[in-house]
């Protein structure tokens, strides 16, 4: 049951039967005989049949609800016991806004060399990308906003505060100030990262703010792309201060505070509160409540 109840999760995560089938590591027949099996189980239809996937019916998005429930249930069962019989090896699913990737490597590495039976699949991913697999038990943490919109039925643990710098050369738009406005920043060419990204929606919502419609020369969802392009001297870009760890800043880059008004929104971890929570879950996740600054914690 559970194998078929996983392979219903696969065809909704992969959205097409070779791909699911290949994920499962079976056959594409053996994929579609499970979920014909699990339906003539339960006597309804599960899947919109044609000569491509077509979606699910209704039935089928009800069964795809208790799949992953059922199937992260046994998953945390399985490592649970394993836990308790000697510390086997675990895996930790962990998805994050791109930005954020060198705080996952700074917690996660320490968390590791204290738990060496732990091991970590890292994957960047949107904001809201990143909550829909958190909710569909597809990770266990994500690293997004915890401010700017919401994030549903989740546990957070604040760990640092976004603010936005103007990136550019010593002789591009604005190279030589010290701080720069958003107005100023809205009268210059920019890359920006793309419309997917929350990050962007917030800088969208700043500028418009300020009275100026974003229209970027370039959209992109590569932090590396938007630098190759400032590292050119014609356009400007803006960036979240905590990309400055993924960004090698020379002599031929600057890095600008932009102010009036200063925007800043939280970051941090966050569980599915829709599931039990794993013992190695709840340590991770109480050491990212050691690193938390006292300021960004709720009050007890």
């Amino acid at each position: 049951m559970l194998e078929k109840l996983e392979f219903m999760i696969a065809l909704s995560r992969e959205q097409h039967f070779g791909r699911a089938a290949e994920s499962c590591g079976v056959a594409q027949p053996t994929l579609s005989l499970g979920i014909r099996s699990l339906e003539e189980m339960l006597n309804v239809p599960l899947v919109k049949r044609s000569s491509r996937f077509q979606g699910f019916t209704p039935e089928g998005e009800r069964v795809l609800v208790w799949a992953r429930r059922l199937v992260g249930d046994a998953r945390a069962m399985r490592q649970d016991i394993l836990n308790f019989n000697g510390g086997a090896e675990t895996r930790l699913r962990i998805a994050s806004i791109p930005s954020a990737m060198s705080l996952v490597a700074k917690i996660t590495l320490p968390f590791q060399q204290r738990h060496p039976a732990v091991r970590f699949t890292v994957l960047a991913r949107s904001s809201g990308v990143l909550l829909n697999l958190l909710h569909q038990r597809e990770i266990d943490v994500g690293v997004t906003y915890l401010t700017n919109e919401p994030i549903g039925d989740a546990s957070a643990i604040p760990l640092y505060r976004e603010t936005y710098l103007l990136l550019t050369t010593p002789e591009g738009p604005l190279g030589y100030a010290d701080r720069v406005s958003w107005a100023q920043v809205s009268d210059i060419p920019l890359c920006l990262l793309d419309r997917t990204l929350q990050n962007r929606r917030i800088v969208d919502s700043v500028l418009r703010r300020v009275g100026a419609e974003p229209t970027p020369m370039v959209e992109t969802d590569s932090l590396a792309a938007l630098v190759s392009y400032v590292r050119l001297g014609q356009w400007a870009s803006i960036v979240p201060n905590s990309a400055l760890d993924a960004i090698a800043l020379t002599d031929a880059l600057r890095a600008i505070p932009i102010t009036e008004p200063d925007i800043s929104h939280t970051i941090g971890f966050v569980v599915s509160d829709r599931y039990p929570m794993t013992p190695t879950v709840a340590a991770l996740m109480s050491e990212a409540r050691a690193l938390s600054p006292r300021d960004l914690l709720p009050a007890a």
